[in-house]
């Protein structure tokens, strides 16, 4: 028993941190979710509530994406589909394929054991948890020691990477599964086993399938440099891992394939500028990470708290400097891995190379993501930083810690110098900076003395107590760091029901809405906008959305899709798109910003709701969802699309553009088109035509989408520049639209090519054994 306790201490230590950290969600019912923040700025909610102070005003993503395309991804999976097609946002767009959905990830089985607040909780303080027991094995099998490595997991588990983007859910679990390989990796080497094998196999499509690709691609890239590197400086054979890292990248393709594509369709693909690119002089924050302020504490005022955050505490920053003093090709592997990271993530030559290189995601993304892979460095630098440190103290190399505290003396004396001289700061910012600094000096104070006694003490069971003071200030630190920063909201206060919701709640989902709402209603109540914020979207769709200003192609925004409230042709998107109700908020009044639909002739529109708050329009001029034209103007040019589109002359409820001759004879026709079934992956239409004619469906064009005419494949043409058409006959038909995309069908196979080669590759070395 004691032998086992000695073993597994340091996991019940980080058990005992994790819970501390954990204790508002667990003992207090609360839900890491900024739901204050979601009553106080999001509508309907803010409309109805009054919400005084807001903790964390950081994480809007959480409320208009991350969550509601949760609840989304686990409904659909629940009536026995994939969730493929979000046919909420955009008028209709990938779901699976826009990634930060995570619709493959394994986490997602809590969801069906535990209701959804729960399971969100359990998902997101989960997190640190495994963060921290990977990273705790990962450098223990470095021969790091059990203080060494604890120090290590206590650095990551609570980083300013997975710290600020925690509650988010999925660039945290992204990079979690990074020590966790890499531990696999050691242990085959030292073992042979097969069982660490499959452990790297599984990791990888882990990684792919938490909800961002770009910290994945991060963490991919360094678990094959570092695979690189152990082939290089282990003399031991270590094919075995190649092949299960390449098997563990063929797992991942039902989720990598998708994604591609949908990126190739979307605008990011075609944007490589600087974006988060970390200033130099955001440096103070390694060591005091609100020098610069907290949007928790509303006084931040210079940089991206959150884009640029690399804290991991004080002690462990401290201890992976030290650890350079070690001559050992791990250390020097990861020494120079975070430099060159910081390189790519600060203004350099290194950074401007990267981007005029046009690499897809690494060239088009927030460059200072990348720190993430700084913060999981020297956490593992900080382990072999404190054995480095314990081993002096055993030879009595007291003046080797000498220049390092000079060093942090000096840099502390410098900022201290800013504060007090006001020669740089802004006067107004000075008291922020000297409030922020004065916490780091005083945890920079303790563990000089700290380790100054551990130079002194002769005794092995006092030493015992100051390293166990050392982690103690560590755990301090960062708990402090963590907690100060994640939202604790009101699980009841979650998108609650406000009265507006009681007709919001009725909408059909087919129906579009337009006006005073926006994704996160429309996701969380099932109902279809024409608008959405997403890095990925369909960039046809983004360009007819932007020409409703003026008829004219404009370049599409990066990552959102607004509808001009007020452009000269938005009423004629609006009825082509099949807008049944316009929402306007009472207050708004006639203001800019509110679509104005009282300069619309008087028959247009019919109030069907009414609150204190709200007023609830219906379009009556609305194009029908799907319609039939037999009139049709092929135009092939972008540019000259949107300019036929828009002719004054033109009547998109008889007439349509199309990209190619469709052989279908001008003239009128009475044609009746019903959808009788819409579901996320489905569309059924019921037509009955007295000639042949095209159908139109106002759901935005997109590869993948199938149509089948009387039960016969029938090709989809692009129509008015972004929406569906289809061909058919004279007589009743029946029309049904499934979203069936060749790339994920191929990355399922490839997926199960991968797994027959994960255990293939285990069952052979374990033969061999």
């Amino acid at each position: 028993m004691k032998k086992t306790l000695s073993t597994i201490w340091p996991i019940i230590l980080i058990l005992f941190v994790w819970l501390v950290f954990s204790s508002p969600y667990l003992i207090k019912g609360k839900v890491p979710f900024p739901s204050d923040y979601l009553n106080a700025n999001f509508g309907p909610w803010s409309t109805y509530n009054s919400v005084a102070v807001v903790k964390n005003g950081a994480t809007p993503d959480v409320i208009s994406q991350i969550y509601p395309w949760k609840k989304m991804v686990i409904d659909i999976w629940r009536t026995g589909n994939f969730p493929l097609w979000n046919p909420y946002n955009f008028s209709g767009s990938p779901l699976l394929a826009n990634y930060q959905s995570a619709a493959l990830s394994p986490i997602n089985l809590i969801y069906f054991i535990v209701p959804l607040v729960n399971a969100w909780t359990f998902q997101i303080i989960l997190a640190p948890l495994l963060a921290g027991i990977f990273m705790y094995l990962f450098v223990r099998s470095l021969k790091v020691s059990e203080f060494g490595s604890l120090i290590s997991a206590l650095a990551f588990m609570f980083c300013g990477f997975i710290t600020t983007w925690l509650v988010y859910g999925t660039l945290s679990y992204a990079i979690l599964f990074l020590p966790l390989s890499l531990f696999a990796i050691e242990k085959y080497i030292d073992t042979k086993k097969w069982l660490y094998l499959f452990i790297l196999s599984v990791s990888i499509p882990l990684s792919f399938f938490s909800g961002h690709f770009q910290t994945s691609i991060y963490f991919f890239l360094f678990l094959v440099s570092y695979l690189i590197y152990k082939s290089i400086v282990s003399r031991k054979t270590i094919m075995p891992l190649y092949l299960s890292t390449i098997s563990g990248l063929l797992l991942s393709s039902p989720q990598l394939l998708p994604s591609i594509e949908f990126y190739f369709e979307s605008v990011r693909s075609a944007i490589f500028i600087k974006t988060e690119v970390i200033p130099w002089s955001y440096l103070p924050t390694l060591i005091a990470p609100d020098f610069f302020g907290n949007p928790v504490t509303r006084n931040d005022w210079f940089g991206h708290y959150a884009e640029w955050n690399m804290y991991i505490g004080f002690v462990p920053l401290f201890l992976a400097i030290y650890s350079f003093s070690k001559k050992n090709r791990d250390v020097i592997f990861f020494g120079v891995a975070s430099l060159i990271v910081l390189l790519l993530s600060f203004q350099t030559p290194l950074l401007d190379i990267l981007i005029a290189l046009k690499i897809p995601v690494l060239s088009t993304s927030a460059a200072s993501r990348i720190v993430v892979l700084f913060s999981f460095c020297f956490s593992v630098l900080a382990g072999f930083g404190l054995d480095r440190v314990i081993k002096d103290i055993s030879g009595k190399r007291i003046k080797k810690i000498f220049p390092l505290l000079i060093l942090f003396f000096l840099i502390f004396a410098g900022l201290w110098l800013v504060v007090l001289t006001r020669s740089i700061l802004p006067i107004d910012k000075v008291s922020i900076a000297f409030s922020n600094l004065r916490l780091p000096t005083i945890i920079f104070v303790i563990t000089v003395i700290t380790i100054s006694l551990l130079f002194i003490l002769k005794d092995k069971k006092l030493k015992f107590l100051i390293l166990s003071a050392l982690i103690l200030i560590t755990a301090l630190d960062l708990l402090r760091f963590s907690t100060k920063w994640q939202p604790v909201g009101d699980k009841n206060q979650m998108y609650n029901d406000v009265p507006i919701t009681s007709f919001l709640k009725g909408i059909n989902p087919q129906d579009r809405v337009f006006g005073a709402i926006n994704q996160e209603g429309a996701m969380y109540y099932d109902f279809s906008i024409p608008e959405g914020y997403d890095p990925l979207y369909i960039g046809r769709y983004g360009e007819l959305i932007g020409a409703a200003r003026d008829g004219n192609y404009h370049t599409p925004e990066r990552s959102v899709v607004n509808l001009s409230k007020n452009g000269e042709y938005t009423g004629q998107i609006i009825n082509l798109l099949g807008v049944k109700y316009i929402i306007h908020k009472v207050s708004d009044g006639q203001a800019v910003w509110a679509f104005p639909y009282w300069t619309y002739p008087v028959d247009t529109f019919r109030q069907v709701y009414e609150d204190d708050k709200y007023i609830v329009l219906a379009n009556d001029k609305t194009f029908p969802r799907a319609f039939t034209v037999n009139n049709v103007v092929i135009e092939g040019n972008k540019r000259n699309i949107l300019k036929d589109l828009f002719k004054k002359d033109l009547n998109l409820r008889q007439t349509a553009v199309v990209e190619e001759d469709i052989n279908i004879s001008n003239g009128d026709s009475s044609a009746s088109a019903t959808i009788t079934s819409y579901t996320p992956n489905k569309i059924v239409v019921d037509v009955e035509a007295k000639k042949k004619s095209l159908l139109v469906l106002s759901d935005p064009y997109y590869p993948g989408w199938k149509a089948v005419v009387n039960g016969k494949p029938s090709k989809i043409y692009r129509t008015d520049y972004a929406l569906r058409g289809v061909i058919i006959p004279e007589g009743k038909s029946s029309i049904a639209f499934t979203y069936d995309p060749e790339s994920f069908k191929i990355g399922l196979a490839i997926g199960f090519i991968g797994l027959i080669l994960t255990f293939a590759n285990c069952l052979i070395y374990s033969r061999k054994k």
